[in-house]
């Protein structure tokens, strides 16, 4: 799956100045998670982020092959989270 999930976002993810470095479909507790480690030469800050989230959301809508209710999380390479 998350090779498919890589497959289908990373030509419009480029477009936007930023690759994938990992796709991920885990369960925490209850919920499960669509897990994109996005990367870059430079920090990426939040604005970044939401943008890249913009972006992969409709393309994700569209196919709609992930049978279970998840959260999107797009975050980044930087320990911690997103970069300030």
């Amino acid at each position: 799956m998350e090779e498919k999930i890589r497959n289908l976002i990373e030509e419009e993810v480029l477009k936007h100045g930023v690759s994938i470095d990992s796709v991920e479909y885990v369960k925490e507790g209850q919920n499960y998670f669509l897990r994109i480690v996005i990367d870059r030469d430079e920090p990426i800050d939040i604005d970044k982020c939401v943008e890249v989230t913009n972006v992969i959301n409709p393309l994700l809508d569209d196919i709609d092959f992930i049978d279970d209710s998840y959260i999107l999380d797009i975050t980044t390479k930087e320990k911690g989270g997103y970069d300030e």
